[in-house]
């Protein structure tokens, strides 16, 4: 019998375990719960969001074939962020071979795509160029930070570096973006 309360999360070692034996609602329901962190790695390392949507799913696809591999079912999404992040490299890699331009000079967005219609403010477009300007991990922290309210330790052991790293990307993202994108466009968060 189920001791928990009504509306609680199932935590992801038990979705897991679920999916082992094959309930396909435990699968949906662990996509649903980390589907924006691996956007946002994904988007991170990428700068396209339909190629970042694209590297998600297939991502999660590998993860739910491959779920017998995870060794530590607790700490699922850490498992899961380094397949988007292995496989936002791979994409990466393989479109730079196969089209030549870098994904910076690539948008191949269209004009259905509605995410993209939602983003064609000014601010929008601003916010993605201040976003080119940082490294991957900066990319990574800011937006696992701020985006998903992660912490500074979750951070650091989904990326393997230091805590103290971690608030140093994040400290150094933000600082890039004040810059690009002019004075008062970000709150200060440099006390995190």
């Amino acid at each position: 019998m189920d001791m928990r309360e009504p509306g609680a999360l199932r935590p992801d070692e038990e979705l897991v375990a679920a999916i082992r034996a094959g309930d396909s609602d435990a699968a949906s329901e662990l996509v649903g719960r980390h589907f924006r962190a691996a956007y946002a790695v994904a988007l991170a390392l990428l700068g396209n969001r339909m190629d970042a949507e694209d590297v998600c799913q297939d991502a999660f696809v590998r993860a739910l074939e491959r779920i017998d591999e995870c060794r530590q079912p607790d700490r699922f999404v850490f498992w899961l962020l380094q397949i988007v992040r292995n496989r936002s490299h791979n994409a990466r890699d393989y479109r730079r071979v196969r089209s030549g331009p870098s994904l910076d000079d690539v948008d191949a967005a269209g004009p259905d795509d509605p995410v993209r219609s939602a983003a064609r403010g000014e601010l929008g477009e601003r916010l993605l160029a201040a976003l080119a300007v940082l490294t991957p991990v900066q990319r990574e922290v800011v937006l696992l930070k701020d985006l998903e309210g992660w912490d500074h330790r979750a951070i650091a052991h989904a990326l393997g570096i230091s805590e103290g790293m971690s608030r140093q990307h994040a400290f150094n993202a933000r600082r890039a973006l004040r810059e690009a994108l002019g004075p008062g466009a970000l709150e200060d968060h440099s006390h995190e």
